[in-house]
């Protein structure tokens, strides 16, 4: 990895993902997670903060060092505890049936094989646990979409992650069940870099 993907990249998550919008999306997503949750994408840990006190553990999946190191302030200051397991979503490193539910957020449109880590997630998720998730993802409107294929090369550079991923279909093609989705815009963001769709799929 370069400077700017291992070094400066996760500095940027960890401060364009970590405003009052993002605060209650996280809210949303991390309600009703409990026992042992397996989160893809840990960064720097902004979801720490959000887990309700059902939650017995976090083991965490997370390729950068860095977003590892600006997690430590809040996982010292979390109740639950982090198990920093693996960083390949892809190729996850637990038994079947082994999570409770499993946890990611803004995280599929930067993994190359997103359909690889869906199926991961669900084999290691007990029959009938969730997955919740919020992820960017294909507009539903074709002028926002031809905006977002036109700014994709760039914020691929930036952000390291696609504007465009076609989330229904992606959660389609999974072994997993969907059991809420629904897409929004977010509150002060351009449309073609705040499309989202937030929801849970069932092992």
């Amino acid at each position: 990895m370069g400077v700017y993907t291992e070094h400066l990249r996760p500095r940027l998550h960890n401060l364009a993902l970590n405003g009052r919008a993002t605060g209650e999306v996280r809210d949303r997503v991390c309600a009703g997670l409990s026992g042992d949750v397996l989160e893809i994408g840990y960064g720097s840990g902004l979801n720490q903060p959000h887990l309700p006190t059902a939650v017995t553990g976090v083991w965490a999946i997370e390729p950068s060092a860095t977003a590892l190191r600006l997690s430590e302030e809040r996982r010292s200051a979390s109740e639950i505890p982090v198990v920093v397991a693996g960083d390949d979503a892809q190729s996850l490193p637990f038994p079947d049936d082994r999570f409770d539910a499993a946890l990611c957020t803004w995280v599929l449109c930067g993994i190359p094989d997103a359909g690889a880590a869906l199926a991961e997630v669900a084999r290691v998720l007990k029959p009938g646990a969730s997955l919740h998730f919020v992820e960017h993802g294909l507009a539903p409107d074709p002028t926002v979409v031809r905006w977002q294929r036109r700014t994709n090369s760039i914020n691929r550079a930036i952000a390291g992650c696609i504007l465009d991923n076609d989330v229904r279909s992606l959660l389609g093609a999974s072994p997993l069940t969907v059991t809420e989705l629904s897409q929004q815009y977010e509150k002060g963001a351009p449309k073609s870099q705040g499309s989202m769709y937030e929801g849970r799929a069932a092992a």
